[in-house]
């Protein structure tokens, strides 16, 4: 060794020796869930449930080791990324291009965009009405649940007009909700640069199975709110109050879920923002207002009678009426909240994804799109869990299976143990090492994931 070597310069230079080593086995991990996903997409899961359980465990599990491999790579090393996300976005086009095969959601979308061209009202015309025959198309007569009206809020709503004036499709709503998912992998990356992570760690949502799955391929409506939600983030840790308190709006206009993540606005906005964000939402209801009453649509219903895959709502339910329960999933997640506002910071990933986990939780149902709500903030060890947990519910798909089979709608007991099973050893794992700083740059600064709100950033 030269004499006089700094010493820094010494330990740089091995990081960045065993730099492409680590990019080397994440492009391994890149190629084994490449294939594992074109699979997905021509394996039929209500005739192949084994072989597609097979695939999405191949899948999620190459996933979950890339993971592992994100926290070798440092700052500036960036050479490969645009090579990795690029291959996240190859093997999203398979789905994109197939039809929908593990839920029909998708043509309820553009039942209620239809409809809504139409001049008729998705909350109160109920697909299976005999006098709504006339308005049905090949595609629409494929959605579920007919007998009730549409649950989506307004801003949901309102997504399904624009994009059913484009086309009536499947495919177009597919192909816009592709463009939503785009738009998160860029909104996640400058969130990652404004907090001082590793840009690497994008691919903790790009390369997450569930994520192609549920957009490219069966376009669910989660992903617009998942957009709406890393805007708020991104734009409440830059201090652009308005931008966040209109996202935040928008997010709760698509679906109520980030109503739980209220909380972290507290003393964060201005008192003109969070006017602007309360008009924004009121607006998004105004056109479909009738006679002074708030259109919820079926949202009773479904709190009374949908249940999949909610095993602390199940052992609860002979406590307490299904409303007040749901009720509960909310509070849950409102005092995370409170609890993270108070000891987090604003670009804290756990205090954006906690909160709605623990909703999720104890909700009436867990249907694997749910998560997508949580996916751009699992670049850290302490949601390293509910990563774990975008993996373990894959298996649930095989619910359609069982279904064409049995006409009935559930999972067996031990499918869900193991689901909840494997996240709660996760998070045990996952408390010995909380304190261990996540996606760190080298040459940058380290970020806690319980980094305190006294610390960098706005509190």
């Amino acid at each position: 060794m030269a004499r006089g070597a700094p010493r820094g310069a010494v330990r740089r230079s091995g990081a960045l020796s065993g730099a492409p080593r680590a990019v080397h086995g994440l492009l391994a991990c890149g190629g084994v869930i490449a294939v594992a996903m074109v699979a997905l997409a021509f394996v039929d899961v209500r005739r192949r449930p084994v072989l597609f359980v097979i695939w999405a465990i191949v899948a999620g599990g190459g996933y979950l080791v890339a993971l592992r491999l994100l926290g070798r790579l440092r700052e500036g090393e960036n050479r490969g990324l645009a090579l990795c996300l690029v291959l996240g976005a190859l093997w999203r086009m398979p789905l994109l291009v197939q039809p929908p095969q593990l839920s029909s959601d998708v043509y309820r979308y553009v039942w209620d965009g239809r409809l809504q061209r139409l001049g008729e009202d998705p909350y109160r015309l109920v697909p299976d009405d005999p006098a709504a025959a006339a308005l049905h198309t090949p595609v629409t007569r494929q959605l579920n649940n007919g007998w009730v009206p549409s649950p989506y809020p307004p801003g949901a709503e309102l997504f399904f007009r624009v994009v059913t004036a484009v086309e009536e499709s499947a495919r177009a709503m597919k192909v816009a909700l592709a463009l939503c998912d785009a738009l998160v992998v860029l909104v996640v990356l400058r969130f990652l640069a404004a907090s001082g992570r590793c840009l690497w760690w994008s691919l903790a949502y790009a390369w997450n199975p569930l994520i192609a799955l549920e957009g490219a391929g069966n376009g669910h409506v989660d992903l617009l709110g998942t957009l709406a939600v890393i805007i708020a983030a991104w734009a409440l840790g830059r201090r652009w109050r308005i931008t966040a308190a209109l996202a935040f709006a928008l997010a709760v206009g698509i679906k109520f879920v980030p109503i739980v993540l209220a909380p972290l606005f507290w003393r964060r906005l201005r008192v003109r923002d969070g006017i602007a964000g309360t008009a924004l939402f009121l607006a998004l209801y105004l056109p479909f207002v009738h006679q002074g009453g708030i259109p919820l649509g079926s949202l009773g219903a479904y709190v009374a009678e949908w249940r999949f895959n909610g095993p602390l709502f199940a052992a609860l339910q002979p406590l307490a009426s299904p409303t007040t329960l749901a009720g509960l999933a909310v509070l849950a997640g409102l005092l995370v909240a409170i609890w993270a506002r108070a000891r987090l910071s604003v670009d804290s990933a756990a205090a954006w994804a906690w909160p709605v986990a623990t909703a999720f939780a104890l909700a009436p149902s867990v249907y694997p799109w749910y998560l997508l709500w949580l996916t751009p903030f699992l670049f850290t060890p302490a949601t390293r869990p509910l990563a774990v947990w975008t993996v373990t519910i894959l298996p649930t798909y095989v619910a359609v299976y069982l279904e064409r089979v049995h006409g009935t709608w559930g999972l067996p007991w031990w499918l869900v143990a193991a689901e909840y099973g494997a996240v709660a050893a996760a998070a045990m794992v996952g408390l010995r090492v909380a304190r261990v700083p996540d996606a760190t740059c080298a040459f940058g600064v380290a970020s806690d994931p319980l980094k305190r709100a006294s610390g960098r950033g706005d509190r």
